[in-house]
């Protein structure tokens, strides 16, 4: 442990010395005496509008501060009735994570602290353990009078936080997917709280073991599923529902993914290992192998033993939308197609057939998924599927038996086409509850209120379809899937891919 690591440590013991627990503090509320209960003050009248007492605050660790780990860090630091008191990540400290810009996570980071020359020391995209828990303390400091904050921790393994923070309540998981479903059932066993990045999971076991735990623990949990929440798939629903196109029979969804190398051979030679990571703990239950520079950071989701590609890293959003405004449930069958195929990586471009059963009056439907930039046929009447969709290369369309609907990606902007059809259209009236907004489903689930929509028991029929889906990539097979039996009728090679191995005893942890 370096100086600077010592001394925030000390300073985090002194606070937990000095701190009262708040759940021993709202205990003791609940024995108060009666003549003592009316002296307190309501928490408006101390610290103004919009504040939130620290016993009503969510506390949470975010495990995995990457550059996507860090950005949703961020947005929780936001929330008011939120505190980050811990970051957990295997890297230390780096520069060179991927970006959307061109300092695009520094100037994000600037902004919310309004600080222009934070982050000038560094020389690319930095993230990392003690970067995430910099921002965290300036972030507090900078909303405290004193100007000064020494409240977090900083972890390199995740169950250290779980056992040592005891007033925990919840985890945000922004690990490699890899890692997504050991980290939130561990978390969930202990009683706490998780938010969990897509894709929801690495397999299609881990899909209902994280449905079973959930259920059984009765805490709250959300995939990172934003548009779950959207005004815009609320409107596909109420018009698919409302029988606008007639009962839909096919859907084409098409991604520009992917972004990172895939197709490729493992390389023969080791990298060294970069100071400050513990390569082990990184791979945790993948199998063992060499550190090499193409696996971090972000291209780890091209391997097959700890990405998803295209498909896994998208694949939740769309689906999820298509989920919700069909009422689908697991499919009956999968096929792929795909460019060349390698033994450890998802191939360079890919088509994913999924067909699903009725449902009671609904038809079966055909979902067909493109990426690598392969794309469905585009109807006639459209032009411009940018102006359309809002996206390039990237979209949704639905074929029903009285017309078709194209939207974005996520469900933005749906439109009906011919363009004709949608400037005399009447949208049906809106009939489905409005959201509050994603992350604030999940902070009210976590305090006692109604499940969040992307809560783990629905994304779990989605992520296992999705799994699916790339076990038909790697056995080039058209795959017959007995979902109550959770079994492949027609293929061992593919059975084996539902629930692969895990290195060392983290197999236990999942169950």
């Amino acid at each position: 442990m370096n100086s600077q690591e010592n001394g925030n440590r000390q300073d985090q013991l002194t606070m937990d010395k000095n701190r009262v627990s708040r759940r021993a503090f709202m205990r003791g509320l609940a024995g108060t005496a009666p003549a003592l209960a009316f002296s307190i003050v309501p928490r408006h009248a101390l610290g103004g509008p919009g504040h939130v007492a620290p016993s009503d605050k969510l506390t949470l660790a975010c495990v995995g501060v990457g550059a996507q780990g860090t950005r949703v860090m961020m947005d929780f630091l936001k929330l008011p009735d939120v505190q980050i008191i811990a970051v957990c990540d295997v890297n230390r400290q780096s520069s060179g994570y991927s970006e959307w810009g061109p300092n695009e996570l520094r100037d994000k980071v600037r902004a919310l602290l309004g600080d222009s020359n934070w982050g000038s020391q560094f020389t690319g995209a930095t993230a990392g353990r003690d970067p995430a828990r910099q921002v965290v303390e300036a972030y507090y400091a900078k909303r405290q009078g004193s100007g000064s904050y020494h409240g977090c921790s900083a972890y390199a393994d995740f169950r250290e936080a779980l056992h040592q923070e005891k007033e925990l309540d919840g985890v945000v998981v922004c690990t490699p997917d890899h890692w997504h479903a050991p980290i939130s059932i561990m978390a969930m066993k202990a009683g706490k709280h998780v938010y969990c990045q897509k894709p929801m999971t690495h397999s299609a076991y881990e899909a209902r073991r994280m449905a079973a735990v959930a259920r059984e623990t009765k805490v709250a949990t959300q995939v990172a599923v934003g548009n779950s929440a959207s005004e815009n798939t609320r409107l596909l629903m109420e018009w698919i529902g409302a029988g606008v196109i007639g009962p839909v029979r096919r859907v084409e969804n098409w991604s520009s993914r992917p972004f990172w190398p895939q197709g490729i051979d493992r390389p023969a030679q080791a990298d060294p290992v970069p100071d400050g990571l513990d390569w082990d703990l990184w791979l945790g239950p993948a199998p063992d192998r060499p550190f090499n520079h193409v696996y971090l950071p972000f291209v780890w989701r091209g391997w097959y033993d700890f990405g998803n590609g295209a498909l896994g890293d998208m694949g939740q959003y769309s689906f999820d939308t298509i989920f919700r405004a069909l009422k689908l449930t697991a499919p009956s069958s999968v096929e792929s197609s795909s460019s060349k195929r390698y033994p450890e990586s998802f191939p360079a471009a890919s088509i994913v057939r999924f067909e699903f059963p009725a449902r009671g009056e609904m038809p079966p439907v055909r979902l067909t998924w493109y990426d690598g930039g392969l794309t469905p046929a585009r109807p006639d009447e459209i032009e411009d599927i940018v102006s359309l969709t809002g996206e390039d290369n990237e979209g949704l369309l639905f074929f029903g038996d009285h017309g078709t609907l194209m939207c974005g990606f996520e469900g933005q902007h749906p439109h009906l086409i011919p363009e004709s059809r949608m400037k005399s259209f009447v949208p049906p009236p809106k009939t489905l509850p409005r959201s509050p907004g994603h992350y604030q489903e999940w902070i009210a689930a976590a305090k006692g209120g109604a499940p969040a929509a992307a809560n783990f028991e629905f994304e779990a029929p989605i992520a296992e379809a999705l799994m699916l889906g790339n076990v038909s990539l790697r056995v080039d097979e058209r795959l017959r899937w007995d979902s109550a039996g959770f079994k492949i009728a027609n293929s061992s090679a593919a059975q084996a891919l539902i629930n692969p191995p895990y290195r060392g005893d983290w197999g236990s942890v999942v169950g």
